[in-house]
């Protein structure tokens, strides 16, 4: 069976793009691998003495280029979307089948190789499923990113670097300190996708939410991009839990990046400053990352950490472990936007303080 996305075009697409850095291959970069080596493991033991959560094991630091990021993350992008795709391929028949399958190559590669030149650090749970061992629960740094950042904004590259580990391995400890986080994330990805129905009727019908949407002056690609556009009725359930989720926990990574590192970082403030206006985009650019879902994760950090500071002001600072206890604990998108409601049915069921370990 064809698959229905051209991966291979995707990727050659997406490097073509990528373009490269000048200090890529320069003597700037020699110092990354042994630095984030170093500093991931540091970050690690403040985020575990921070939160209390203990990570399976070391992380495992590896500096990357672009065309090495956009490889691992076709890989992803494979199995993330094999719900849909196995259901696809089939309907591809016919001469026009070669064209489809190189639209849409083109246009995750179009993605990737724009994205490629942004993304600093990432940890990618679903490189867990890579038959390469050595991908395998690793916490990735893009080089030639990192390095233009730090010489456009005159970053202390130390500083900079052990700041970046912190948000990456807090996302490590969250997935693999919190035993069931990990599959109960790849569950909800795969509820929604695997009841995704690829007939062209389904379009015609997100067209029409789309339009409601805009008449009740709302944007349609807020809440998931072209996946809860596409969304029927139950798969919104499951992108509700996905968004909730992903607020709690980009919320949760930013507020420990901070405090973890608090007195090693005194320009904590500034990196987070730049970060920020680097996230924000108009035009024909913002609209790709709305298109992709990446705009409502910019949010999810802003209503994130409006959670956190919510509870921890009502319940102070123990409180937010509830949500590592069970699934069932988890906030929902709504009660991200509304704690009290979170608070409340925690408490309606009779929940008490929970220390998961150490931490503050």
């Amino acid at each position: 069976m064809a698959e229905p996305v051209d991966w291979k075009l995707a990727e050659r697409v997406a490097v073509r793009l990528s373009g490269s850095d000048p200090f890529a291959s320069s003597y700037h970069a020699t110092s990354l691998t042994s630095d984030f080596a170093e500093l991931t493991a540091q970050a690690e033991a403040l985020v575990t003495a921070e939160t209390g959560l203990v990570p399976d094991g070391p992380a495992r630091a590896q500096v990357v280029d672009r065309a090495e990021w956009i490889s691992n993350n076709i890989a992803s992008f494979q199995r993330m979307l094999r719900p849909v795709t196995d259901r696809l391929g089939p309907k591809l028949n016919g001469p026009t089948a070669p064209v489809a399958r190189g639209l849409a190559g083109t246009e995750v590669g179009s993605l990737l190789g724009l994205l490629s030149k942004r993304v600093l650090g990432q940890y990618d749970l679903l490189m867990n499923e890579s038959e390469d061992r050595s991908k395998q629960d690793v916490v990735s740094y893009v080089g030639p990113n990192i390095l233009a950042i730090e010489k456009r904004y005159a970053f202390a590259p130390r500083e900079f670097r052990l700041w970046l580990a912190l948000h990456e391995v807090t996302h490590r400890a969250q997935f693999t300190g919190v035993p069931w986080m990990r599959q109960h994330f790849l569950d909800l990805m795969n509820r929604t996708l695997s009841t995704a129905d690829p007939d062209p009727k389904r379009f015609l019908e997100a067209l029409k939410r789309a339009v409601a949407a805009v008449r009740d002056g709302r944007n349609p690609l807020d809440e998931g991009g072209l996946i809860g556009l596409l969304a029927d009725s139950d798969q919104r359930l499951a992108l509700d839990g996905i968004g909730g989720l992903m607020s709690l926990l980009e919320g949760h990574g930013d507020v420990t990046m901070d405090r973890a590192g608090a007195h090693l970082l005194p320009s904590a403030p500034r990196f987070s400053t730049v970060l920020r206006q680097r996230r924000e985009s108009t035009g024909a650019a913002k609209l790709l990352r709305q298109l992709a879902g990446i705009e409502a994760k910019m949010r999810q950090y802003e209503e994130g950490e409006r959670f956190i500071a919510a509870i921890e002001e009502r319940r102070g600072v123990r409180f937010i472990d509830h949500a590592w206890s069970s699934a069932a604990n988890l906030p929902t998108l709504v009660e991200i936007r509304d704690p009290n409601l979170w608070i409340g049915r925690l408490e309606a069921a009779g929940v008490t303080p929970t220390v998961v370990g150490g931490g503050r």
